[in-house]
């Protein structure tokens, strides 16, 4: 099959969604959009279906593990399924008598959604649930190595639509392998573009021509400081960063210590799994060989990570993650970026306002807008932490990559795709959810009129200024 039939292939999927999409709004109720949520996010939470494709995903990704993926779909899923439960997306959904104003939610047609090798399941049910249950369409736009855990969710999510009378066109994907062309063609075609992984497809997101929410790059960077749970923090830090082996965006990527509590924290850390090296030429030299992420070492279990990198007979046994070591800051320091594994980089900083300062200059190489993380005793440091560098959020005495997305025991909406405001190049600062996939209509009447005299706008001012 030549490129113009690529084409062609997926520009029939996104008519057949279109269509779909049009049958469902026009014969569409609150009761429809919860139960075809409802299906979609049992297709993915039904405990076999669950396991089968967090296997499959592993096997056919080489990235994360197995338990920690069938724990990530059934909790994320649950976490959206829990913060969209009684939110009305059909009709009328406010009336203000003050303003005169009358809100109505409308669907926003085909979502267009490019889902990452890294949460082949998770990420696409997600972005499915809050299109369907806000009387949506959506065609999927996975990675090459995402595509067969793409097409068992799209399957197993048709089987629960058979089973209400669903149409099966409202969830598709663009056929056969995924290629940058069938991907662009999805950009430009449909009416709403979610893009999660790579920062190219977000770049081409935001000038194809259709509205995105696409969402900037991770590299958290976490402050322990002085007045923190040592231990708690060591034990918070070692589950993030070892969850699904350092998958998600939301992993620890550098830590910074307070030097008060330098050390008494490298002895917790030992404790919770955690080693310290101290050769960062070699490190460097074994993760980025050729200048480029080690496939052996990105996402993978700790003994695999460990030998790739030279490590295994250097660190204590039952080493789960490693920090190593560093001062340096930019493109020729590469372990001051992202790294995709059980990695961390490892920074000194003589004091809270130091280590501030350290996250700032990280977070302005990479990671701009995503999300730092803090471990304290002191209940302001979080914000003036939030006033000083470029960030989103700021994630308190907590593991930060269950926090960031959306957590049982926090406010943040459950996602797995992190809005990084115009830090990140982003059009949101939020974590993507559902409000995202729905727009309103607004029926304006007439109010009594109030129309202020000068004096109340301008009064204080004339007083400090003058006239």
């Amino acid at each position: 099959m030549n490129a113009q039939d690529d084409l062609a292939e997926t520009d029939a999927v996104v008519a057949r969604a279109r269509a779909a999409q049009r049958a469902y709004e026009a014969n569409g109720s609150q009761e429809r959009y919860d139960r075809a949520a409802q299906a979609a996010a049992w297709a993915i939470v039904e405990p076999d279906r669950n396991r089968h494709l967090a296997e499959l995903a592993v096997e056919t990704t080489g990235l994360g593990n197995v338990p920690d993926k069938i724990l990530k779909n059934h909790r994320k899923t649950l976490g959206l399924m829990r913060d969209i439960a009684g939110r009305k997306t059909w009709g009328v959904i406010d009336e203000d008598t003050e303003t005169g104003i009358t809100r109505i939610a409308r669907a926003m047609g085909v979502i267009g959604a490019v889902v990452p090798s890294t949460n082949p399941a998770a990420t696409p049910a997600n972005n499915i649930i809050n299109a369907l249950k806000c009387g949506n369409s959506i065609v999927l736009s996975p990675s090459p190595k995402g595509v067969p855990a793409c097409v068992e969710l799209i399957d197993f999510v048709h089987r629960e639509f058979r089973k209400i009378g669903e149409d099966p066109d409202l969830v598709q994907m663009v056929p056969g392998k995924g290629s940058k062309e069938k991907t662009q063609r999805l950009l430009e075609t449909t009416d709403l573009i979610v893009v999660t992984g790579s920062q190219n497809n977000v770049k081409r997101a935001y000038t194809s021509g259709t509205p995105a929410l696409a969402v900037g790059a991770g590299n958290v960077t976490v402050i322990v400081d002085e007045t923190c749970d040592l231990d708690a923090a060591a034990e918070k830090i070692r589950a993030s960063k070892t969850f699904d082996n350092a998958t998600s965006c939301s992993s620890e990527n550098a830590l910074i210590v307070v030097d008060a509590v330098y050390d008494d924290f490298l002895a917790a850390m030992a404790r919770a799994g955690g080693a310290v090296v101290r050769d960062e030429a070699a490190v460097e030299a074994a993760l980025w060989p050729g200048g480029h992420l080690n496939r052996d070492v990105i996402a993978q279990d700790a003994d695999v990570m460990l030998a790739a990198l030279g490590l295994a007979d250097q660190v204590p046994a039952g080493t789960e993650y490693i920090a190593v070591e560093t001062t340096g800051i930019g493109p020729d320091h590469p372990l001051s970026g992202e790294k995709l594994s059980r990695v961390a980089a490892l920074y000194r900083a003589g004091h809270f306002e130091d280590a501030v300062a350290l996250a700032g200059r990280i977070l302005e190489h990479q990671g701009a807008g995503h999300s730092v993380g803090l471990h304290t005793g002191v209940h302001d440091r979080a914000i003036v932490l939030g006033r000083a560098v470029p960030t989103c959020r700021v994630i308190v005495n907590q593991a930060h990559c269950f926090a960031t997305g959306g957590a049982f025991n926090n406010g943040m909406p459950f996602s797995l795709s992190m809005g990084c405001g115009s830090w990140g190049g982003n059009s949101i600062d939020d974590n993507l959810h559902w409000k995202h996939f729905m727009q309103t209509t607004k029926i304006v009447r007439e109010i009594p009129a109030r129309e202020p005299e000068l004096e109340e706008i301008f009064g204080d001012y004339w007083d400090a200024a003058g006239r």
